[in-house]
């Protein structure tokens, strides 16, 4: 088992990288009983040697769960089995042949101090039968721990949508992790997930954000190499500066307009009509305490037909028209959005598919990296790549959070950085300062931790 990291896939995808280990001469029992040995591991490991009750469904993902039970049966565990209805595939069969012992109803299971959910894995979705979610509720209950076998039974795999989950300690990803281990609500019901290495190979445009690699600033650096930012400040100048602070603690010189003179001291105040044409601007920020009148929207234009790098947040994005949104991809210099869910809907409409389906979309249509936030971030590239966060701090719930992460958008944007790995660092690093600052900080806290995280990364 690994840490996860690397490729998400969908239960399509999946599908078909079997396809393609079959053809190439890996049997598909064999991948069954590689899966049916993770679990079994996990639970000797895991479970330090208790009685096990293992659940098994009537597809592969129960042919999985007789594999285990018969592995932990050889290793001494006292293990029993539950089953919902007889196994309807061919590999399943077999798996069931193989185990020995008796085979009870979910109705008549009862508790043990290690449950094992092998029930259903990817392609459900439809919500559980009702006498199926009593069941695995009341044995969760009743368990010290519940391990879920690729993912916890009544999770869609493709979205994280759930259909009558209840949470695990530790799920096992059998190949790859699946959208529904790293979206919410699946993410959070999931507990800790492993990745089982099956032997099957998959690719995809979609993986789990990793911590940067930054570097130290150079023997020629100097402060407009390290990126120049300019924050456009607006009617709420609260938000300008915690962007503009956050952005100062990675750029080498950020200046913010419009607001009033406050902040750091290191902070220059210029006025818009001396930096919207300023070559040495790296990355101009706009949208944090905008505000919405015809003013902001003078602004917007200004931005728009500037030959800056763009991040565009909060009121920003609420002010751009389709036509605008449609044409960021035509500008010679790139641009980043970060929406929350409700800006999202506000600038892009209602999309189909999962949050990653969903900002992979936008990205493409608006031909600019999307940051979709929340509490599983999604970051979208227009050629299709992206990429999702950890689930981060839940204190990050809070007013201003977000202008901070524009700030470091913006700073790493300005240095030169390749639009989607901006967004990705600042991702990264937001979650991380969140993380150092422990409980209960405010938005105004984030960046005295930025240092921290950034040492992380060097």
């Amino acid at each position: 088992m690994r840490d996860p990291a690397g490729p998400i896939v969908t239960a399509a995808a999946m599908r078909a990288a079997e396809e393609t280990c079959v053809e190439q001469g890996t049997s598909l029992s064999l991948l069954m009983n590689r899966a049916g040995a993770a679990v079994a591991d996990a639970v000797w490991r895991f479970g330090a040697g208790r009685p096990a009750l293992i659940l098994c469904g009537p597809g592969n993902n129960g042919g999985d769960g007789y594999v285990a039970a018969r592995l932990l049966l050889a290793l001494g565990v006292d293990v029993r089995v539950a089953a919902h209805g007889e196994p309807q595939t061919d590999l399943a069969k077999d798996a069931r042949a193989g185990w020995r012992g008796v085979v009870s109803s979910l109705a008549e299971a009862t508790p043990a101090p290690v449950l094992v959910d092998a029930l259903f894995g990817t392609g459900l979705t439809r919500a559980l039968p009702d006498d199926v979610a009593r069941a695995l509720t009341r044995l969760s209950e009743a368990a010290a721990l519940t391990v879920s076998v690729d993912l916890p039974s009544g999770l869609n795999s493709d979205t994280g949508e759930a259909l009558g989950a209840v949470p695990a300690n530790l799920t096992l990803a059998l190949g790859a992790l699946k959208p529904g281990h790293v979206l919410q609500p699946g993410a959070r019901l999931c507990g800790n997930v492993q990745i089982a290495d099956i032997g099957i190979s998959v690719t995809s445009l979609s993986s789990v954000l990793k911590r940067p690699a930054l570097s130290m600033p150079g023997p020629d650096s100097h402060k407009y190499k390290r990126g120049y930012v300019v924050v456009a400040g607006g009617a709420m100048s609260g938000a300008a500066m915690l962007s503009a602070r956050a952005a100062m603690r990675l750029a080498g010189y950020v200046a913010i307009t419009g607001a009033r003179r406050i902040g750091p001291d290191a902070l220059v105040h210029r006025r818009w009509m001396d930096v919207a044409e300023d070559a040495r601007v790296g990355a101009l920020l706009i949208g944090p305490g905008l505000g919405r009148d015809d003013k902001a929207r003078g602004q917007i234009e200004a931005a728009l037909a500037s030959s800056h790098a763009l991040v565009l947040d909060a009121d920003a994005l609420m002010l751009l028209s389709a036509d605008e949104r449609d044409r960021l991809g035509l500008r010679v210099k790139p641009a980043i959005l970060t929406p929350h869910e409700g800006e999202f809907a506000a600038l892009f409409g209602a999309m189909a598919g999962s949050k990653i389906d969903r900002a992979r979309q936008a990205s493409v249509q608006s031909g600019a990296v999307v940051v979709l936030k929340g509490a599983d971030t999604v970051i979208a590239a227009p050629d299709g790549r992206v990429v999702v966060a950890p689930p981060a701090s839940g204190w990050l719930a809070s007013a201003g959070t977000g202008d901070v992460l524009a700030g470091l958008c913006a700073a790493r944007l300005s240095s030169g950085c390749d639009a989607f790995m901006a967004a990705c660092d600042a991702v990264w690093l937001h979650g991380e300062a969140a993380r150092l600052a422990g409980p209960a900080f405010m938005a105004d806290d984030l960046p005295n931790f930025l240092p921290q995280a950034v040492a992380r990364c060097l």
